[in-house]
């Protein structure tokens, strides 16, 4: 299928597909909603084929570059669902270094994000990707699927599992013990929440388009924060302003960036709703980022 643009849909359009894969609207409201774009040409069924994730295109590093080593592993965690399994992938070499968790959106360890924890590794990370579905069976390879699934899962347990995760990576062997993460829609939420939750054992953070925590919450947060948002995603970016301004003050090191015309999930390179320059710059930031404070 040829890739599409944002630029190719209307807007409200696709607000309406935030909608689904936010899970404020099952499929079929969806299709009700997109009913009034089709044509003759184009049925909503088609437009909602054309809006879904390709994940073909998501391939930057392939598995087998032979600049990364990676594996699956299991975590133990107690306090949630006894463990949470992961991809775990660095470059191949056998240096000390920093690590950093990449938390996925709400449907699971899709090969997007995997992806994105293959790119830390060529950036000289260890990087780890837990699967929140892992008490459920795991990412099912199809998003639909795990966004049933991920309404299975206790949000509380889950919560418990990502932290489980986070701290055996920061003492893993091969780790200098700097502990960095990047999370993208649920898990950008799951960034700040980690950020509350470990203080000054998260040394840096980068949530794309994450819910942000409230002002009591924010005041408990050491770790420097590089927040990246859509301009067009109202919803989530609104939360920005009273969070950058508790950031600011609790004294932490932050920064926040808006990106012109871009929606929410616009890194995420296998829907429409990915934006190149944006994604782009907000990759370099997240490595800039990371390097500043983990590598230093």
């Amino acid at each position: 299928m040829q890739r599409k643009k944002a630029s190719d849909f209307p807007q409200e359009l696709l607000d309406l597909f935030d909608g689904y894969v936010h899970g404020r609207m099952s499929r079929r409201a969806f299709l009700d909603g997109a009913q009034r774009f089709a044509s003759a040409g184009v049925s909503a069924g088609a437009l909602f084929g054309m809006l879904k994730p390709n994940y073909a295109w998501a391939i930057q590093v392939p598995p087998d570059d032979k600049r990364i080593v990676a594996k699956t592993v299991d975590v133990p965690s107690p306090h949630g669902n006894g463990s949470i399994k992961g991809y775990l992938v660095r470059p191949a070499n056998t240096e000390k270094l920093p690590a950093t968790l990449v938390v996925h959106e709400n449907r699971g360890l899709n090969p997007y994000i995997e992806d994105v924890a293959r790119r830390l590794a060529i950036a000289n990370f260890i990087a780890f990707a837990p699967d929140g579905l892992t008490s459920v069976g795991g990412y099912p390879g199809d998003d639909e699927r795990g966004a049933a699934l991920f309404k299975q899962v206790d949000p509380v347990k889950m919560r418990e599992d990502f932290a489980a995760a986070a701290r055996w990576l920061k003492s893993l062997p091969d780790s200098t013990g700097k502990l960095g993460a990047v999370g993208f829609c649920f898990g950008g939420g799951v960034v700040n929440q980690l950020a509350v939750r470990l203080g000054a054992d998260l040394n840096a953070a980068v949530p794309f388009y994450g819910l942000q925590p409230d002002a009591a919450d924010a005041a408990k947060i050491k770790a420097p924060i590089n927040a990246q948002y859509g301009e067009l995603d109202t919803r989530i970016t609104s939360g920005w302003p009273a969070f950058d301004a508790a950031l600011s003050g609790a004294g932490v090191p932050h920064e926040g960036h808006i990106y012109k015309n871009a929606n929410h999930g616009f890194h995420n390179d296998t829907t429409p709703r990915y934006d190149e320059a944006a994604a782009k710059e907000a990759w370099q930031r997240t490595l800039d980022w990371l390097n500043k404070y983990l590598k230093a």
